[in-house]
């Protein structure tokens, strides 16, 4: 900037000449001078106040367009950006194989008291035993004016027992939020899924724990945080645990049994698909566990797993095929039925005489104890022990639940030739319904290991291999012969080829010794399609009496089997197998043109 003299000499000498005061030159050029300073100083002031005021327009453009944004998106629950998995603090869900819910999540809360804070604690008592009819009034007046200062009055409540609470209006009654577990389906699954309780408790929350079954079993995946909420996906179909649990239940009330248990489970994979107990309970309402008598006698009690049985004929197949594994006898040998077999003071009969000889596939298809038993002693009692033992019979399944370390099979102390002969038609030697699905499966799936699970899994499992698939092959033809000219002949369902075998074993006396001569455990353990086999259900009932007829029958035929074509054929299309429909020859027909 080029600054001009206040005093410039050109201008001074030639005022001199003209006779005017150089001082007046001085202050002008002082006066423009000033003028210019103040002029640059206006217009930079205003340079910065209009880019402060655009700025002031960009941020304030920026909130309003941000909270328009805001405005028209669905509302959701504020999460911190933080790196690392989210704190998850409810428990995880529990569904089925495909998706389903069995076990989630509700919000609720708690009701206690302050009594110490109460206005009127006779009125508050009295709308409580109003809303809450089981409480009593003069013990809730009681613990209001006492000494305490602090009373749990329910742990949870619906929204409107709180409604009713609140309209109370006494300012000692409080609310505490709580996280309810709930189960949509009732009692479907019940044995399953087991239920759940409060652990610790506290007035702000409560820590929601497993007390049985695959919640128990499960309890520390469903509570951990770094599994960010994913669901526990079960093995389990709802729809077909639906169906079988509405067959089973009207079954047992028709055959007058005193309880029920079936298993359905994939032969390849080990997946329990369906499993129920009868009796059976609501989780959401779980009863007590019984302090005194027989603790089958109680809902609780899960028959399929922790219920170990002497289960019958059903076993037979297991003799047979390990004598056709060893080449002891081909489906055509020939095996000794004349009666009875005798060892020592003991003597071993058949349910019918079937006459003095029977080819092995007729010892099956006639269900003979005679020629089971001298089919076992070709084979002793070592081999058999550890052939049943590969089979998974002799330990307790190792399926995810906690009940499953109680189900242990009950075994001879001297395992004997005559326990040798009787175990081999299924005397001697109690196991649940579940070893007896995961000892089929093993043995009609071509022969490789199987051990039952609920965790759903599409793999096959390559366990060990037990029988040959030549040797599965047959066992599963014998099994078919049983159901199309055998024991099971009410077991045949249109369009599904049903491979099985019965077993009605007397139940042994809780006292004394022996066996009573009315009450027995009714078994039928089928595989289907037998051709290409896919699942194997078990059945059983206890105590079951059939009196459509005459007489009563209690036999697995008459009560067991019906009820297993029912089941099978309800759920054979649920599971997505399709009928085989028998081509009928075209006779009589002539083709023609026109």
């Amino acid at each position: 900037m080029i600054r001009t003299p206040l005093r410039p000499l050109a201008r001074i000498l030639k005022a001199r000449e003209t006779g005017e005061n150089p001082d007046a030159i001085e202050a002008e050029n002082r006066r423009i001078r000033t003028e210019e300073i103040r002029d640059r100083s206006r217009a930079r002031a205003e340079g910065r106040l209009l880019v402060l005021g655009l700025v002031f327009f960009a941020a304030f453009t920026t909130i309003g367009v941000r909270m328009g944004a805001i405005g028209v998106t669905e509302p959701e629950e504020p999460r911190a950006i933080a790196s690392g998995n989210p704190i998850i603090g409810q428990r995880a869900d529990i569904v089925d194989r495909n998706g389903r819910i069995l076990a989630t999540n509700l919000d609720t809360y708690a009701l206690y008291a302050h009594p110490r804070e109460m206005v009127d604690p006779a009125a508050a008592a009295a709308g409580l035993v109003e809303i809450f009819p089981d409480l009593k009034y003069d013990e809730l007046v009681e613990d209001f004016t006492g000494e305490r200062t602090f009373l749990w009055i329910r742990r949870r409540i619906s929204p409107e027992q709180m409604q009713q609470v609140h309209d109370i209006g006494d300012p000692g009654l409080l609310f505490g939020p709580r996280e309810m577990r709930l189960y949509p389906n009732g009692r479907l699954a019940a044995h399953i899924l087991g239920g759940a309780s409060y652990g610790r408790e506290a007035v702000a929350s409560a820590e929601v724990i497993g007390v049985a079954g695959v919640e128990k079993y499960f309890d520390e995946y469903l509570r951990d945080p770094a599994q960010e909420g994913a669901p526990l996906t079960l093995s389990i179909d709802l729809t077909v645990q639906a169906a079988m649990e509405q067959v089973l239940h009207g079954g047992m009330m028709i055959m007058n049994a005193k309880g029920a248990a079936a298993v359905l489970m994939d032969v390849h994979t080990g997946e329990v698909i369906a499993m129920a107990s009868l009796p059976d309970f609501d989780p959401n309402n779980r009863p007590p566990v019984l302090t005194t008598g027989d603790q089958s006698d109680s809902p609780l009690f899960n028959r399929a797993v922790q219920g170990v049985y002497e289960l019958g004929s059903v076993f037979k197949i297991f003799a047979v095929a390990q004598a056709l594994e060893l080449g002891l006898v081909n489906p055509e040998t020939m095996i000794d039925t004349k009666g009875p077999l005798t060892w020592g003071r003991f003597r071993i009969r058949d349910f019918h005489n079937y006459g003095a000889e029977n080819s092995v596939t007729d010892v099956i298809v006639k269900s003979s104890n005679i020629g089971t038993g001298r089919i076992a002693l070709m084979i002793g009692a070592e081999r058999q022990r550890d052939f049943l033992g590969r089979l998974g019979l002799l330990e307790p399944t190792t399926v995810e639940m906690t009940e499953a370390p109680t189900g242990r099979p009950l075994l001879p102390g001297n395992w004997s030739e005559l326990s040798l002969m009787t175990i081999s038609y299924g005397h001697g030697l109690s196991s649940s319904p579940l070893h007896l699905a995961a000892a089929y499966s093993t043995l009609l799936n071509g022969g490789t290991r199987v051990t039952p699970t609920l965790v759903r899994s599409d793999q096959r499992q390559q366990g060990e291999r037990v029988v040959s698939e030549r040797t599965s092959a047959q066992a599963r033809d014998m099994l078919r012969q049983v159901v199309s000219r055998g024991t099971a002949s009410f077991g045949d369902v249109p369009g599904y080829e049903v491979g099985g075998k019965t077993g009605t074993a007397d139940k042994p006396r809780e006292r004394g010794g022996g066996y009573y001569d009315d009450k027995v455990i009714a078994t039928f353990a089928s595989v289907f399609p037998a051709n290409d086999p896919r699942y194997v259900l078990t059945v059983t009932f206890d105590e079951p009496v059939e009196t459509s007829g005459s007489e009563p029958r209690r036999t697995a035929g008459w009560t067991a089997v019906p009820v297993a074509a029912e089941i099978i054929r309800r759920t054979a299309p649920l599971l997505g197998l399709r009928p085989q429909i028998e081509s009928v020859p075209l006779t009589g027909v002539t083709l023609t043109s026109n």
